[in-house]
């Protein structure tokens, strides 16, 4: 007998280098057995050293896709990832909602690893109204956090601050990743909707070849959201993933090597 598989749609742009956006997305929904769709808003020209161009898809084609994913195979959870403007916000925000996605992940994705610029100043503010009310779990990281609440974070209090400030735009579940801390760990801040902040605590991983990580953390996250667990569970168990996907990340190319979210087939 077929069993219908879950379903995971990622919401990005490409990377031609194949780790992160869309690409990623995909290779972690395969590993954690969740069938994986997407919907193109952006491609890039990307390796391991930078970004070297983009152009954003229509939006009109944009909104087809996720419209074709969801009138015919159905969406168990979606992520968005780069979505470059604010119209691709909001077209997107529009989409997912005539959809009826119910369990969303919005990865917050500003800048590259590189630090190359991936969405537009105009889009912060469609970004905070439009798509965070939407939102089953969000995943900023601190610069990240820090333009979207208007102040600065350079430790655990402020995350904390940051998180209840993003929970009450409207997510159920905030997912603050200190990764940028100056610290020998590195900490994440967890705040559920109404609840304290829960810290989830982790040494810092060593090594260079981390492109990626915020990629294969919000899709690890959609993917246990698709096979139906709890959305605060959703974000340990991505983060255990993730920490595993880092450890057994790839020497390619000249630059910052990706993160390896099959690392399961390695072990």
């Amino acid at each position: 007998m077929t069993v219908r598989s879950p379903v995971a749609l990622t919401i990005a742009g490409s990377d031609s280098g194949g780790g992160a956006g869309i690409v990623a997305d995909l290779k972690t929904f395969e590993a954690h057995g969740v069938w994986g769709t997407c919907a193109i808003a952006a491609v890039t020209a990307q390796n391991t050293e930078g970004v070297q161009g983009f152009d954003t898809v229509n939006p009109d084609l944009v909104r087809a896709q996720v419209a074709s994913v969801a009138s015919d195979i159905g969406v168990d959870a979606a992520k968005t990832g780069m979505l470059a403007s604010a119209e691709l916000v909001s077209v997107v925000a529009d989409a997912v909602a005539a959809a009826g996605i119910e369990k969303l992940v919005v990865d917050t994705v500003f800048v590259s690893k590189h630090g190359d610029t991936l969405l537009a100043d105009d889009a912060v503010g469609a970004l905070r109204e439009r798509l965070l009310p939407l939102a089953t779990v969000v995943t900023p990281n601190l610069p990240e956090a820090a333009r979207l609440v208007g102040f600065a974070i350079d430790d655990k209090a402020a995350m904390e601050r940051a998180g209840k400030a993003l929970a009450d735009l409207g997510p159920q579940v905030v997912l603050v990743k200190g990764g940028h801390l100056v610290a020998d760990d590195s900490p994440d801040c967890l705040v559920v909707a109404g609840s304290a902040p829960v810290w989830l605590e982790a040494a810092r991983i060593p090594g260079r070849h981390t492109h990626g990580t915020g990629c294969v953390l919000s899709a690890a996250i959609c993917a246990e959201l698709a096979r139906g667990m709890e959305p605060a569970d959703a974000c340990v168990a991505a983060k255990h993933f993730t920490e595993r996907a880092i450890g057994a990340g790839l020497e390619l190319g000249r630059g910052v090597g990706p993160v390896n979210p099959g690392w399961e087939r390695m072990a």
